[in-house]
């Protein structure tokens, strides 16, 4: 297999969430690609990783790095240049509900540095295609089912052309049919753009269903273990 560096890569990293540690020790790499589940029971600090992954909860122990930037002692400044090259998709959607579905692409394309208009009404359509919201552009976001809003939600994080998606239970808040539609678009995604995505789910059917490498969060740490024999574990609430 070739050599490959690296997108996200903790060594002996002490995940916090506000003062208290949560996860110590943490070793894991993320490779262009991957498809990576961080799984757990509740309050194992699963989303801890990912807020530290994006630059949210400081990194004061170990060593991290997540698409290019060091994230120990990483500076202020730098945050929103690392957070262009990921996709951010979130369990309840977090669209602008005063704007449209097109304004809110818009608006995060001018806020990462976009100019022209024509490229940017370019770039919005072709990730509406991507999700198959090409002619919703014009809904506002509470005229949009659940899943739709996700879409939405994925069809952002794909603006910059990210190296990596990071899904904090992207299908938490939607129903099984809904959250399998949503699971086909990212392994597709995944599968057809080579581009890794990390997704935090406490649902052992998803990675049951959609292989990946599994990281598994209990008792103060988060190893890599294969995906039958996570799938044993205790992990949903």
């Amino acid at each position: 297999m070739e050599d490959k560096t690296p997108i996200i890569s903790f060594k002996d990293a002490d995940i916090v969430n506000g003062e208290a540690t949560v996860i110590y020790g943490l070793d894991m790499d993320v490779y262009p690609g991957d498809f990576v589940y961080i799984v757990g029971k509740v309050g194992t600090g699963k989303t801890s990783i990912i807020r530290t992954i994006i630059a949210e909860n400081p990194l004061s122990k170990g060593s991290g790095m997540a698409c290019g930037y060091n994230l120990v002692g990483i500076r202020d400044k730098d945050i929103p240049y690392l957070r262009r090259r990921m996709g951010v998709v979130f369990q309840d959607f977090q669209l602008l509900m005063d704007r449209s579905v097109e304004e809110n692409l818009l608006f995060v394309l001018r806020a990462t540095g976009w100019k022209s208009e024509e490229d940017m009404r370019k770039r919005m359509t072709a990730v509406l295609e991507a999700v198959g919201m090409e002619l919703k552009a014009h809904k506002m976001p509470h005229q949009l089912s659940g899943g739709e809003q996700q879409r939405i939600a994925i069809a952002r994080s794909l603006l910059n052309d990210p190296q990596v998606i990071i899904a904090d239970e992207p299908t938490g808040n939607l129903d099984n049919e809904t959250a399998d539609g949503i699971m086909k678009l990212l392994t597709g995604i995944n599968r057809d753009k080579g581009t890794a995505i990390v997704m935090v789910t406490h649902n052992r059917q998803i990675f049951e269903k959609y292989p990946g490498r599994v990281m598994v969060c209990k008792e103060e740490t988060c190893c890599e273990q294969k995906a039958d024999e996570a799938i044993d574990l205790e992990l949903t609430i």
